[in-house]
């Protein structure tokens, strides 16, 4: 996001539509939450990310469009000033086709990460029909939009998280649709006699413990929430052997199948290749994947 908001932009809100070149994330990046949908867009199966940051000017949000293949189709930022009423309308062009972009911030509320808690919708209107619709005022976007729901329903396939802290990164996760949203707390501390150790929380309830963890600083295990196995990746690599404080990377992936064959499709993008834990999932398939929930963790100095 290279311009700063502004109270004279549309509806009080500026609108910059930028290239879909990928960003690289570093220890002085503002906080960013990325959540990707897959939704069907004019008879096709596509991926909308709906991004949320946050900065000393106020938060942010971005809405890109890919094609299966993560070829970037359309991607639009959207940066109200702490003036403006945070709500707006924006028409897209996606492949000769008209794509309509609402959202309504007005009533947001936040909490100390960049996304917000209740009060607010984003929706994505494409020939009448609501595409995606993201917020919990859903009944009044509707009625205020007058688009009718779409036939095929959007799906929650991922969600992406910069995480700061210095022994304890904490995130929310819901691994099913309409399942409970799970509270997730990752803990890295000296175990008495400076043997570094991970902790994995789900709800208070340990779930992972990873000792020696200087000899095991990747490494994948499984777990159960809500009666499915997630399998939980970890790379801290950086964190014990980076010539710079770098940042560590988890990811907890729900095989919605009990047989892990690696026969499906996975929604890793090129800016995750640099990371061994997670090179096995690009370009490979798991049978039955679902929710995928990607957190990275940075060192406070």
């Amino acid at each position: 996001m290279r311009d700063f908001p502004s109270c004279f932009g549309e509806n009080g809100v500026q609108v910059a539509d930028t290239s879909c070149s990928s960003a690289n994330i570093s220890k002085s990046s503002q906080n960013l939450v990325t959540c990707t949908y897959q939704c069907k867009l004019v008879g096709k199966s596509c991926l909308i990310s709906i991004s949320w940051s946050k900065n000393l000017m106020g938060h942010c949000l971005g809405v890109e469009i890919n094609d299966l293949s993560h070829q970037c189709l359309c991607r639009v930022d959207v940066k109200p000033s702490l003036f403006s009423r945070r709500k707006g309308f924006k028409c897209l062009d996606v492949s000769s086709c008209k794509i309509d972009l609402y959202w309504d911030l007005s009533s947001a509320k936040f909490g100390s990460g960049p996304e917000p808690l209740e009060g607010f919708y984003v929706g994505i209107v494409c020939k009448g029909e609501m595409v995606l619709l993201v917020g919990d005022m859903r009944k009044e976007a509707l009625k205020k939009i007058g688009a009718v729901p779409s036939l095929f329903n959007s799906i929650f396939v991922s969600k992406k998280e910069h995480l700061f802290g210095k022994k304890v990164y904490a995130s929310k996760a819901q691994f099913t649709d309409n399942g409970p949203i799970h509270n997730i707390v990752i803990e890295c501390d000296a175990n008495g006699n400076d043997d570094l150790c991970l902790i994995v929380r789900v709800d208070s309830k340990p779930v992972m413990k990873v000792k020696h963890l200087r000899w095991k600083f990747r490494g994948n295990s499984t777990i159960l929430v809500d009666g499915l196995p997630v399998e939980i990746f970890w790379d801290v690599h950086n964190w014990l052997f980076g010539t710079t404080l770098g940042n560590a990377i988890f990811m907890f992936q729900t095989c919605l199948s009990a047989e892990k064959l690696w026969t499906g499709e996975t929604f890793l993008d090129d800016s995750e290749q640099q990371w061994p834990c997670l090179q096995s999932f690009k370009g490979s398939k798991v049978s039955g994947l679902g929710f995928c929930l990607t957190l990275y963790a940075w060192k406070n100095e």
